[in-house]
């Protein structure tokens, strides 16, 4: 039986289904809005006992067909994820990964496809949307259903899940998740915003989510399937207890010790070694449980110090920002560089300018575009002491590249002032929390360095929370363990006058107003801190471009030229590219961007392709090469590509019997052009040599 719920969202019906298809999923649900659709399945496998975490897998696929059009490349068919699937598949995957049961073990899949896109509502909150939806109905243990919508703002007001075209305008594009009673994600960029109006934007996009949860509640009171349950986890008192008695007291005085990240790790390690072998022969088949009641420990121990003496591991208080270093051109060939270092945290971050050509194609389901900034991020295994394979970028690198890349967007100015393609690279030396926010941080200052226009400094902060019942703390700056054994991960980034970039994540299940609020606050304060010190090192791009980065010249042509200068096949601009050594882009108005290595050849590019295109006028007077030579005369290119005839007639003024004993062939001479007349072009050298003798007479 099919079943269906509707809820109005934005001035449109987004249309809940499930029963119909891909029955043998656990849930499967398609969501409708617009003429966009998504089918999402929830699968659960067998009980993982090997392991201590949730085996959950969140897959988001574009199909092609949804949109009309057939996949490029030799095979014609989708291949690996796309950067946009995986951001996509984060959207899907952060917000319902905490409303999982902390017991729960089963191997879970959710997997999202794409298979109808109107060109203008995006389907990733769909996804998110259907992935709840199918998991509530489902007998997969799920604690409560999410919504999700995105929040635009234009002129003032706030738009549920705007258009495409409406996003361009707006201030702001905010992607919330959240159950009925609280949020759980938050990712974004904005235009300098306050955080009043970022506020403001969770809260209107709150009211819509609770419309989305409570039609997913009502399909699942239709049709829902009864919830596989989950044992309680049950601990050996006896073993916990001796595990307190060896470990406790030693835990607290790891935890009250202010140790860098490798000591106290190391520290971590020695006390579960000797608890280990020193309860071995009394519990033999228990390590597994002895290190969760170690791990349970130090969270405890960590968790306490803050909220009752307001320290941290490395004995911070809660609003304090750890020691930051920023250096400036310390790479010799890059067109810019940083290395930003906070704490134990360090991005070297480095810049490099392009060309027209280097700009990156986008194809997706939408229409083809090119984006002239992108930002990497890399994350490789020995910026955390750890020897890992290099292979290919992962889910997570995609994801903090693409928030840093949020971040940086909108101060960097636009083709008609700068018209580079930028590129930033962020390698992770060292990382001990907030690796993102450096990135930032590092990517501001490579753009200052390397002397991009930009319209302000950009820095970034990441912020966190320990929360106990009704009690909590807020943190700035956090490490990594406080990530890891804390409840809340907030990345805000943005200038002096406000935000641009931010993300949240909670490992709870949910959070007040009245926190984000507050964090909000404590992240300015942050963030203005470090701007503080990142100004101290530059506080404007510096003049000039570096002299490694490519000269970029341009100028305009008339657009019925465009085919002179491109040439049959090509040929024409190709030989210019050869000939000077540049790299030629021509655009549909009649743009003509000129790149190279080399400033006076790329300047001598330009005056060639300004004649090249020029069309020849009466009365001007050119420096042409004689082309070939007849008994009538001389054939002068006086363009190129634009011979004229200097007829013997108009050599000199005087009689010529032979044009040989005037010009030869390969000389350059100086002609004007007489007349136009069906396409011929008739030329004298004669006037410009009575021209001079005419105005001696004058002078004297």
């Amino acid at each position: 039986m099919v079943y269906t719920k509707e809820v109005e969202i934005g001035g449109k019906i987004l249309k809940i289904e499930t029963g119909k298809l891909a029955k043998q999923a656990n849930g499967a649900v398609t969501v409708q809005y617009g003429d966009t659709v998504v089918l999402v399945t929830a699968v659960a496998g067998g009980l993982r006992e090997d392991i201590d975490f949730f085996p959950l897998s969140v897959e988001y696929r574009e199909k092609a067909f949804a949109a009309g059009k057939i996949p490029g490349g030799f095979l014609k068919r989708e291949s690996k994820p796309s950067d946009k699937e995986v951001l996509s598949a984060r959207l899907i995957d952060r917000p319902i990964r905490p409303l999982f049961p902390d017991n729960y073990y089963n191997d879970t899949q959710v997997a999202a496809f794409v298979y109808s896109f109107d060109t203008e509502n995006d389907p990733d909150v769909l996804g998110a949307v259907a992935a709840s939806a199918a998991l509530a109905v489902s007998d997969i243990p799920f604690l409560e259903p999410i919504g999700e919508v995105r929040v635009g703002k234009i002129n003032g007001e706030f738009i549920v899940n705007p258009t495409h075209q409406q996003i361009e305008e707006s201030d702001i594009e905010l992607v919330v998740a959240g159950t009925e009673s609280s949020i759980m994600m938050v990712e974004g960029e904005a235009k300098e915003v306050s955080e009043q109006v970022l506020l403001d934007a969770l809260k209107f996009a709150h009211e819509e989510i609770k419309k989305l949860v409570k039609a997913q509640n009502e399909l699942r009171e239709l049709c829902g399937k009864p919830k596989i349950v989950v044992p309680e986890k049950v601990v050996d008192q006896n073993l916990l207890n001796d595990v307190n008695a060896l470990a406790l007291e030693k835990f607290k005085t790891i935890v009250a010790s202010v140790l860098a990240k490798e000591e106290r790790s190391a520290k971590n390690k020695e006390l579960e070694a000797e608890v280990l072998t020193a309860l071995a022969e009394k519990y033999p088949e228990q390590e597994k449980a002895i290190k969760e009641i170690l791990h349970d420990m130090e969270k405890h121990l960590m968790r306490s110090r803050i909220l009752v003496e307001g320290l941290r591991l490395d004995g911070r208080n809660t609003t304090q920002v750890r020691p930051i270093s920023a250096e400036l051109g310390i790479l010799p060939r890059p067109h810019g560089s940083a290395l930003f270092t906070r704490g134990e945290t360090q991005s070297l971050t480095t810049l490099t300018l392009g060309t027209k050509q280097d700009e990156q194609i986008i194809d997706g389901l939408r229409t083809e575009y090119k984006k002239r900034f992108i930002l990497h991020y890399n994350f490789p295994p020995f910026s955390v002491g750890e020897v890992g394979r290099f292979s290919g970028v992962g889910r997570r690198e995609v994801g903090h590249g693409n928030l840093a890349e949020r971040s940086l967007k909108n101060i960097v100015p636009g083709e008609e002032k700068f018209p580079y393609m930028i590129r930033l690279n962020s390698d992770i030396l060292e990382s001990n929390g907030s690796s993102s926010m450096a990135t930032v941080c590092a990517g501001s200052l490579a753009l200052m360095d390397g002397g991009v226009p930009v319209k302000c400094a950009i820095a970034g902060i990441a912020m966190g929370l320990v929360k106990e019942g009704e009690q909590f703390a807020i943190l700035t700056d956090i490490l990594g363990n406080e990530d890891h054994l804390g409840d809340m991960d907030f990345k805000v980034a943005g200038s002096e006058n406000g935000i641009t970039g931010f993300q949240m994540d909670i490992k709870i299940q949910g959070i007040s107003f009245e926190i984000m609020e507050k964090a909000l606050v404590q992240a300015k304060e942050g963030r203005l801190h470090i701007l503080k010190i990142m100004n101290e090192a530059i506080s404007a791009p510096r003049e000039s471009i570096s002299i490694f980065a490519p000269t970029l010249l341009s100028t305009k042509i008339s657009t019925d030229k465009i085919g002179a200068l491109i040439g049959p096949g090509g040929k024409v601009v190709q030989k210019i590219q050869k000939d000077f050594s540049v790299e030629i882009s021509i655009e549909e108005d009649g743009t003509v961007s000129i790149a190279g290595l080399d400033r006076n050849k790329a300047k001598e590019a330009k005056e060639y392709i300004k004649l090249l295109t020029a069309e020849p006028e009466i009365g001007k007077t050119y420096n042409g090469k004689v082309m070939k030579i007849t008994d009538f005369g001389a054939f002068v290119e006086i363009l190129p590509g634009t011979q004229g005839l200097l007829h013997i007639s108009q050599l000199d003024n005087k009689r010529v019997e032979k044009v040989t004993d005037v010009l030869k062939e390969g000389e350059m001479v100086r002609v004007k052009l007489l007349s136009i007349e069906n396409g011929k072009f008739s030329l004298s050298r004669k006037v410009l040599l009575k021209e001079p003798q005419a105005e001696a007479v004058k002078e004297d």
